[in-house]
């Protein structure tokens, strides 16, 4: 078997190289990957020690996607990750679209022509944002909560396990949100038409060493990081009070799902049937404050500071209910948070300039 990751040089695309390659005998994995995210070219070593094909090119250029070599599965890894992309200053909206959607329609193609499969990797910021900022939680113990009283399925496609795949995608969703909602039906559309599988997988918070973190993605790697160096660390909006929550999953654990779904059989008998949740769920959540005693207990303690100013698209819980995964391949996390939270410590550790490398 034949696999194409990209973004392969990314923390996802790594680890999803690294797990493949023991997961599957034979298995011939290449790699694309345009180096532009700080700290990526620090896994080129890692991946060609795996026996990883790495070639350095861009999805939004059709030539460099034509010129890969056919393959018999695409993981596409490959996306600016950031829900503030496109109003942040780092990128222009146009250039979101061209990356994140526009590298998709390229992709499509090359999965059309070599007949190939098709893993997206797309996210929780898919859903409608009023939607989300208008469930029933509230603080509890240092966190936001799904409220206890709320009746049984008065909320439709939310639960106190979370939200699930048939939530509200009706816009705003943010810019970043909204391209990978249009990257999805495009994948479905073009499996559909053309008889290649589709597979997609709507991702929490992953995290994990190794991972380059900022505050707008990485959260757990970036606040373990800043809070072992004394960095100045900020609660924003919501008061300021850290009770904003979100579900945490290591890396190895979404690949143990696309090797699941890598030898599945391809049949689906609808297209809501091929997307999934891939995420931590309510026993990995954690808010801010809670991850802050965590690494107060760990390194000693770090004051941070309240900034109830609210943040474009931040919410207060969101929590992926994965229970579709595991119904339909008996895919549960093997690994909690406070396993993820010590490996990021250690390698924090054992990587003073990490901060520095993730900002470069």
């Amino acid at each position: 078997m034949r696999i194409l990751i990209t973004g392969a040089a990314g923390f996802v695309g790594t680890s999803l190289a690294h797990a493949l390659r023991s997961a599957i005998a034979g298995v011939d994995l290449i790699g694309i990957d345009n180096l532009s995210r700080a700290g990526s070219e620090t896994n080129r070593s890692t991946l060609r020690a795996l026996g990883v094909t790495l070639l350095h090119g861009d999805l939004r250029l059709a030539s460099d996607v034509e010129a890969l070599p056919a393959a018999d599965w695409v993981i596409d890894a490959a996306a600016n990750p950031s829900v503030l992309a496109g109003i942040d200053g780092r990128s222009s909206p146009r250039q979101l679209v061209e990356h994140n959607l526009g590298g998709t329609l390229h992709l499509l193609d090359y999965c059309r022509q070599h007949r190939a499969g098709l893993i997206l990797l797309s996210t929780s910021r898919v859903y409608s944002i009023p939607a989300l900022a208008a469930l029933p939680v509230s603080a509890q113990d240092g966190a936001f909560r799904w409220n206890a009283n709320t009746p049984a399925a008065s909320v439709v496609g939310a639960s106190e396990h979370g939200i699930r795949e048939d939530f509200s995608t009706e816009a705003p969703v943010s810019l970043y949100g909204a391209t990978k909602l249009a990257s999805e039906t495009l994948a479905l559309e073009y499996g559909d038409a053309f008889g290649f599988p589709v597979w997609i997988n709507r991702c929490g918070v992953l995290a994990g060493a190794g991972q380059f973190g900022r505050a707008d993605q990485g959260i757990f790697a970036y606040w373990i990081n800043r809070h072992l160096r004394r960095r100045p660390l900020r609660y924003i909006g919501f008061g300021g009070h850290g009770f904003q929550v979100r579900d945490c999953l290591h890396p190895a654990d979404l690949a143990h799902l696309v090797h699941l779904q890598l030898i599945s059989p391809s049949d689906a008998p609808s297209p809501g049937s091929r997307i999934f949740h891939v995420g931590g769920g309510i026993g990995s959540a954690r808010s801010l404050l809670q991850l802050t005693a965590w690494c107060d207990d760990r390194f000693g303690p770090h004051a941070v500071a309240e900034d109830p100013a609210p943040r474009p698209y931040d919410l207060p819980w969101i929590v992926l209910d994965a229970r579709r995964a595991e119904s339909k391949w008996r895919w549960r996390p093997t690994r909690g948070p406070e396993q993820i939270f010590q490996e990021i410590a250690d390698h924090a550790e054992r990587n003073p300039d990490w901060l520095e490398r993730s900002e470069g």
